[in-house]
Order: structure tokens, then sequence, then C-alpha cells
């Protein structure tokens, strides 16, 4: 992602769920040329369970077909077995409780992503690209995640 236009929260509901219209910039690039792609997103978040669905609005660039995309936060108990020998924690908590406030908490981020290339780019050569260049834009952005996470603990 290259950088974010706007966003604009369309809903709002009553248990903290958002319903987000996102406007996004998307680098691209092949060979020797690069430049950005202009994509409208449909968010729906829910911070409290830290879950993003975001869906692609129809607009004029038809360079995806569907697009759909799913984070989910976990957080992971690292120290449970060892501090936590009697239950098993099931919020932060319970797990803060049963540890004495000395027990680590880590997040797992669960990524489901699902699109499919529009006409002309779904043929085979182009479209193998297109599905190396999202894999592998998905994973420079699970590093920058972790990165950034690492600035932010002083890391």
């Amino acid at each position: 992602m290259k950088k974010a236009v706007s966003r604009k929260v369309t809903k709002e509901k009553d248990q903290g769920d958002l319903e987000v219209e996102v406007e996004k910039e998307l680098a691209w690039n092949f060979l020797f040329w690069s430049g950005t792609i202009p994509i409208g997103l449909t968010a729906m978040e829910d911070p409290n369970k830290l879950y993003v669905h975001y869906i692609k609005q129809q607009n004029g660039i038809r360079l995806m077909e569907s697009f759909e995309c799913v984070y989910e936060v976990e957080p992971v108990y690292v120290d449970a077995e060892r501090l936590c020998k009697h239950m098993k924690p099931k919020t932060q908590k319970e797990y803060r409780k049963c540890s004495g406030g000395k027990g680590l908490i880590a997040s797992k981020v669960n990524v489901d992503l699902s699109f499919r290339p529009a006409s002309p780019w779904d043929l085979p050569l182009l479209s193998s690209y297109v599905r190396w260049f999202t894999v592998e834009t998905t994973k420079k952005v699970a590093k920058d995640l972790q990165k950034r996470a690492g600035d932010i603990r002083g890391i």
C-alpha cells in the first residue's frame, strides 16, 4: 500500500462494529515500469475482537473481479503453561490474574485472502504474475507489521 487517501465511517453499530469506506493507493512494479493504482474498499471492523473484513468496491478500474480479505488478531499467552498450571486462560484478564501480571502476550495474525483478476489479467502468464505479486505484497505487509510492532516495543 502506498498511502491511504480517505476513510469514512458509514455505519456504527452498538457493539463497536464499524463499516468503513476506504480509498487507498497501491504501488505496483512490472519490470522497469511502476506506478500506483487507486482502490476502493469497504471494511467491516470490530476493534474489540481485533477483526477486519475488506471487500473491494466496484470502481472504474477493473483490475480485480473480486477481492476479499479478512485479518483476525488472536492473543497468544506465551507463558501460560509455566505460570498458569492449574487453568487455561481464555481472556487477558484471566491470564494477568493467574500469571501475577508477569506473563507475556504475543499476537497471532490470521489472513484469509481471496481474489480473482479481471480480464485480460486472468490470462495464464499474467494471472500467475498477479498471484505472485499479491502473495509477495502480503508478505511485505506482514514484515512491515512485525517491524512496526518491534519499533513500538523498542526492540
